[in-house]
């Protein structure tokens, strides 16, 4: 692998001093990939209008192809963060306005670009703010592929616009989850189901997991709480600025009115029914069968939710 800073006419921010990030590597092979530290693009999904894809400049790197808003990574920088930063700055993206579904990463090695798949939260109208860009547009996802595309974008796209029609969502079993760590949860229920709930936000479930394709997917979350842990608050993130960003669907307390696995089967199948991929967790063996039943793509264990939350496998 070599690094070559950019020549003239070639990828570069339009004023202040040039990223370390800003680079070519060079394969032995004499393949060049824009990004030292990697690249990353977001892929805007707005439900009425399509997805963003910006018109690239004649000079830049396969000029006058479709693609992401994107570019190199900084050093360091998470690639989910890269991205938003990178829409930010050649489309306008505000803050807030995206949710980050998935991801799908390409990696070659000595290099990696990262496609972030996020909803539109808070539709908004690109802007063109940088020399990179000749247009930005919605595009229908029936449209994409009549237009010229930047070839990765191109390559990746039909299994990017299969995995575009997967919601995912987590019916959690909270007394099961809470029940199985033995940290005094008993003294005060509602308590430690709350303590569940603020750890579930921003769950990433790691694409291997989930068989689906892709790499980290952000679900939303259904608790389910029953007894002494009814009447919890579902948590609240405010979004304060593009690092602040909140991962996948937000977390849901469903209230279960009388026996808490009857609740949980129902929000498995109204789920279901929804078209979403459900993952149901509990380790109770009679509740697995009953969800698996109702509609549940996996069944999974508390154990191995704990796992995920505290960065361990069980």
């Amino acid at each position: 692998m070599t690094v070559v800073p950019p020549a003239a006419g070639e990828p570069r921010r339009p004023d202040g001093p040039r990223n370390p990030g800003d680079a070519w590597v060079v394969a032995p092979s004499g393949e060049k990939y824009w990004g030292r530290f990697g690249a990353a693009g977001l892929l805007a999904v707005d439900a009425e209008r399509g997805i963003l894809l910006q018109h690239r400049v004649a000079w830049s790197h396969f000029g006058g192809t479709w693609g992401l808003p994107g570019g190199a990574l900084h050093e360091g920088e998470r690639a989910i963060v890269g991205a938003v930063r990178e829409a930010q700055e050649e489309a306008g993206v505000p803050d807030g306005s995206v949710r980050p579904r998935f991801t799908s990463v390409l990696d070659l090695g000595i290099w990696s670009y990262t496609t972030v798949i996020a909803d539109v939260v808070a539709p908004f109208e690109p802007v063109i703010s940088d020399p990179e860009s000749v247009a930005l547009e919605w595009v229908p996802l029936d449209e994409v592929d009549r237009r010229p595309l930047h070839p990765g974008f191109e390559r990746a796209w039909p299994a990017l616009r299969e995995l575009l029609s997967v919601r995912q969502v987590v019916v959690v079993d909270a007394a099961n989850v809470v029940g199985s760590v033995p940290d005094g949860w008993w003294k005060d229920r509602a308590g430690a189901a709350r303590r569940l709930a603020e750890r579930l936000r921003g769950l990433t479930l790691p694409g291997g997991e989930v068989e689906l394709g892709g790499d980290d997917w952000f679900p939303g979350v259904s608790l389910v709480v029953e007894g002494a842990a009814r009447g919890i608050d579902a948590p609240e993130t405010e979004v304060e600025d593009f690092a602040d960003l909140r991962l996948g669907g937000d977390v849901s307390v469903v209230e279960a009115e009388a026996a808490g696995d009857d609740a949980i089967v129902r929000e498995v199948a109204r789920q279901a029914d929804a078209g979403r991929y459900v993952v149901a967790v509990t380790s109770d063996g009679e509740l697995q069968a009953r969800v698996a039943s109702a509609g549940a793509a996996q069944v999974r264990s508390s154990g191995w939710l704990l796992g995920l939350l505290d960065g361990t496998s069980r």
